[in-house]
């Protein structure tokens, strides 16, 4: 019998049996990219962690409707209330209108997306395409009397709201320390307490985006988009909201206390957050400059990088750690990953052409089960994997002759190693090899020149068959002969 899917919520810092508030439906929100650069590694892990939750809530059954939004307005410059929108900076400086600048980075970021083999959301909105729904949720917070307005600016106020709420239970964070901390700087803003932060902002004459509003022409915070769009198309009550730990406070923290001042409740049932990728111990990212794009791994062109890897190698060097787990960049770790996936690809490819036996000697519902058991334990990957490795020392023990499978068991293995490897972990058979279009046709002339050589051995022409295997073996692939035919494999 299959174990129960548990999660850990962030918010109470416990494991959690996951139930959906709607049976047989889940409600999903993550944070997506602002998109002023090129996506880097750094951006790979919440959108692999989150797309390997979707894949897995399709495959238990659950309808999904995953939301994850696209910020194109409102995030200045370090995060904080004052200051350039850094999509209008990156306009200036390059000289374009900042829609050509989000259309630009927006297109640059899916194609990424779709090269880690990360699904699309079912829905993509962009923060510009939502004021309305952000003024009304402002219009929500200032009539409820958690925000109030200053010189066209709307603020949150979070002394108010934390005197009769749990300001901070989210990060763990106390008022009083926070207070404390920021106290100096209160003569230096028009905010009641430095703690406040911007859900409006009047605009200068020279910021360029901007809209009308009841508090005259401005645009958005950073905090309150997600809140508006998250419930605009989940409801004031949905199952998952996911990004990564650099979010945790202030702005999902923020999220929380907009949502219970707008619905008198915390719109969110499950908060999820992935650790990050970091460099030399420090976390990787744009406004740091220590970052690694995507489009530089894939080619291999950035100085810290040894060779180029493939995408589905990235993908499998984000899963073999667990997503709540620090992860470090190196180039051995990725190496190691790069030989982890290979090996994993080609016993998914022998198992397809392995032959079944009239009695089974491995444990395929033990196996099945073991999988299933770390992957409902919070999204276990690296114990998911490790079980999947166990597998693939029965699929080759079986290809030397030294273990069987019956048909039933065999075709209940495949099932196993298709529905993990592609449909949950969504590895991809051709980034294996070279990792480019031709890999699949160099397999195809290797086989077809290995087949010609077994015909050769049948018509006991030993020269043509030792002149094949020779050339191929100085051309560095290794080959096996099998009971059911060959075997080989590319060794430089």
């Amino acid at each position: 019998m299959m174990s129960d899917f548990i999660i850990y919520n962030t918010l109470s810092r416990s494991k959690e049996i996951f139930k959906p508030l709607n049976p047989g439906h889940v409600g999903m929100y993550v944070c997506g990219p602002t998109v002023y650069g090129e996506a880097h590694l750094g951006h790979s892990r919440p959108a692999i962690t989150f797309d390997l939750l979707f894949r897995y809530l399709m495959h238990l059954g659950y309808k999904v409707r995953y939301i994850r939004n696209i910020t194109d307005v409102g995030h200045l410059v370090n995060d904080a209330d004052e200051g350039e929108d850094k999509i209008s900076r990156k306009a200036k400086v390059e000289e374009l209108e900042p829609m050509e600048v989000v259309q630009y980075y927006t297109n640059s970021y899916r194609r990424n997306m779709s090269q880690l083999n990360v699904l699309p959301p079912s829905i993509e909105p962009a923060a510009s395409g939502h004021i309305l729904e952000q003024i009304g949720a402002v219009q929500q917070l200032v009539d409820s009397g958690y925000a109030y307005v200053v010189n066209g600016s709307v603020y949150f106020d979070v002394e108010k709201f934390a005197s009769s709420n749990a300001y901070g239970k989210l990060s763990g964070r106390k008022i009083e320390d926070l207070y404390s901390n920021t106290r100096d700087l209160d003569s230096q803003t028009e905010k009641k307490s430095s703690l406040d932060f911007a859900v409006w902002k009047n605009a200068s004459s020279e910021h360029i985006m901007k809209w009308p509003s009841p508090w005259g022409e401005g645009f958005p915070g950073w905090h309150i988009e997600c809140t508006a769009m998250s419930t605009k198309y989940l409801g004031k009550s949905f199952d998952i909201h996911g990004g990564g730990l650099d979010l945790l406070f202030p702005h999902h923290e923020a999220e929380i206390a907009q949502g219970k001042a707008c619905f008198g409740h915390d719109p969110v049932h499950y908060w999820m957050h992935n650790n990050l990728i970091t460099i030399n111990g420090q976390k990787m990212g744009k406004s740091l400059g220590n970052f690694i794009t995507l489009d530089e791994l894939f080619a291999g062109t950035h100085p810290l990088l040894e060779k180029a890897y493939s995408p589905i190698t990235i993908r499998f060097f984000i899963l073999q750690a667990h997503y709540r787990s620090p992860l470090d960049f190196s180039n051995e770790a990725l190496q190691a990953a790069e030989k982890g996936l290979e090996r994993l690809l080609k016993a998914v490819d022998l198992l397809g052409k392995l032959l079944p036996a009239t009695v089974s000697t491995i444990d395929v519902p033990g196996l099945k089960e073991k999988c299933y058991a770390a992957i409902n334990d919070d999204l276990n990957t690296p114990v998911l994997i490790a079980h999947l490795f166990d597998g693939v020392k029965m699929i080759n023990s079986c290809n030397d002759g030294k273990a069987s499978l019956n048909s039933d068991d065999l075709e209940q293995l495949r099932k196993l190693y298709h529905d993990f490897t592609f449909e949950i972990l969504g590895f991809r058979s051709e980034s294996v090899a070279s990792g480019d279009s031709d890999s699949a046709v160099l397999g195809e002339v290797v086989d077809f020149l290995l087949d010609f050589r077994i015909e050769a051995k049948r018509n006991k022409d030993w020269a043509t068959s030792d002149k094949i295997r020779n050339k191929l073996t100085e051309l560095g692939f290794e080959i096996k002969d099998t009971k059911e035919g060959f075997s080989w494999e590319l060794k430089r």
